[in-house]
């Protein structure tokens, strides 16, 4: 039998023997070592009680010895690793590289470079900037596509700080024309980044439905949109008092809309005759439509315009008015349809309103068929300016033509009192036949 002391001075001394770690590493990773379908991924040594071993796949065993390693290859041979340093365009990723695949189907890496690096930071922290006043516009126009595919002048608190933050620093670069037709729910929900919007040629607000006191208005005749060229008010419920509201600062200030060439007003039943006269401090206005409004007598209505304002009417529809040339133009296009996306997903009919449907249907009451309403075809009353060459003619282009028929009708009569002289003359036989009697 042996003593407490000899079992452990035994234990120890098997457990410090050179062949302990061997037979251990055997045991432990023979199952992985000797894999038939196993990769070759080169020399594995493992380090163990200070000493470090190498496992020898070949002979199975493991030794100390230091031979020339053999290459390891992280990958297989048909895997590429490729830098782009002018990859900048990253779609919002936040990751430092891009995956992409080759023609032979491999996956490559590609690194980002550094100025994509520090241009997603700041799109990320776009609302902590202070101030991009004296920034290169090149790269403001990166850094706000950047922030746009992030969808950072969507959120609510900080959008408008961030939109606001472009606008100061680079004016209509970030929009310069403004097509909101039909977006009367655009308007009600992003108000006040609309207002922001500065140095605008442009603006389209057809069938907005927007009224004479609405916020916006008053945000039209601002200094800040003196350089607004179009204005589209089709449909928007105005009236002689919405006139007399947006023109007051051309008429007392001499500011405002001073610059305007081409104003549509048409399909405003509330605009009379009586509400043109705040028309004429628009000395630069070469297009006007005022089909669709409250005005009677037309021949007399485009007699003052002519007269007043130098506008000559127009037979045939002008182009200025198809609302086709009307777009949303700048860095912020991709922004405007964004805000339209969100509301028109807003506003999509729910899913459990069909059971309502079938509630109708099971009871038999049909659907309320709605007949179009046909609208009477309204006179034409659009105005043009005419060329320079023009100006010289007479204005009154009626009272041309009633002279014109005039000179005709006169020139009918004369003829026909030459043919009713030359049958009431007689001839010298006809006088010696009279005398004879």
């Amino acid at each position: 039998m042996f003593s407490l002391e000899a079992e452990t001075a035994a234990a120890a001394a098997a457990a410090t023997s050179p062949r302990a770690p061997q037979k251990k590493l055997q045991r432990g990773m023979s199952c992985y070592l000797y894999a038939e379908n196993f990769p070759d991924r080169g020399s594995v040594y493992v380090r163990e009680n200070g000493q470090l071993y190498k496992a020898n796949q070949a002979s199975g065993g493991v030794n100390n010895s230091d031979p020339k390693p053999r290459p390891s290859r992280l990958f297989s041979k048909g895997f590429s690793v490729e830098l782009y340093v002018n990859r900048e365009n990253d779609n919002g990723r936040t990751d430092h590289f891009i995956f992409t695949y080759t023609k032979k189907g491999n996956l490559r890496y590609s690194a980002k470079s550094l100025f994509s690096l520090v241009l997603s930071y700041i799109a990320d922290n776009i609302h902590h900037v202070d101030s991009l006043v004296d920034f290169p516009e090149q790269i403001a126009e990166k850094l706000f596509y950047a922030a746009d595919a992030r969808q950072k002048f969507t959120e609510p608190r900080t959008g408008l700080c961030a939109l606001q933050k472009f606008i100061d620093a680079y004016g209509s670069l970030v929009l310069q024309t403004l097509c909101l037709k039909n977006g009367y729910l655009v308007i009600s929900e992003k108000l006040e980044e609309i207002k922001s919007f500065r140095d605008l040629t442009c603006l389209d607000l057809s069938f907005c439905k927007l009224g004479d006191e609405h916020e916006l208005l008053d945000h039209i005749t601002n200094r800040t949109l003196s350089s607004l060229t179009r204005l589209f008010l089709k449909d928007n419920c105005l009236s002689d008092a919405g006139l007399r509201k947006m023109t007051a600062p051309v008429r007392v200030m001499k500011r405002g809309l001073e610059n305007l060439s081409v104003l549509d007003l048409s399909c405003n039943p509330g605009i009379t005759r009586l509400g043109l006269r705040y028309l004429l401090p628009f000395k630069k206005l070469n297009c006007l439509d005022l089909s669709g409004t409250c005005l009677k007598d037309t021949n007399a209505v485009v007699c003052w315009i002519q007269t007043q304002i130098g506008l000559a009417h127009s037979e045939v529809p002008l182009k200025a008015f198809d609302h086709n040339s009307c777009k949303t133009e700048g860095w912020a296009e991709q922004t405007i349809l964004q805000w339209e996306h969100a509301v028109q997903e807003a506003i999509k009919p729910q899913e459990s309103l069909k059971s309502r449907t079938a509630a109708q249907l099971f009871y038999g009451k049909r659907a309320r068929t709605e007949e179009p309403l046909e609208l009477e075809p309204s006179e034409n009353l659009q105005f043009y300016r005419p060329r320079a060459e023009m100006l010289n003619l007479p204005v009154l282009i009626g009272k041309s033509e009633e002279l014109q028929k005039k000179k005709k009708r006169a020139s009918a009569e004369h003829e026909e009192q030459r043919f009713k002289s030359k049958q009431l003359s007689f001839s010298v036989a006809d006088w010696d036949l009279l005398n004879s009697y």
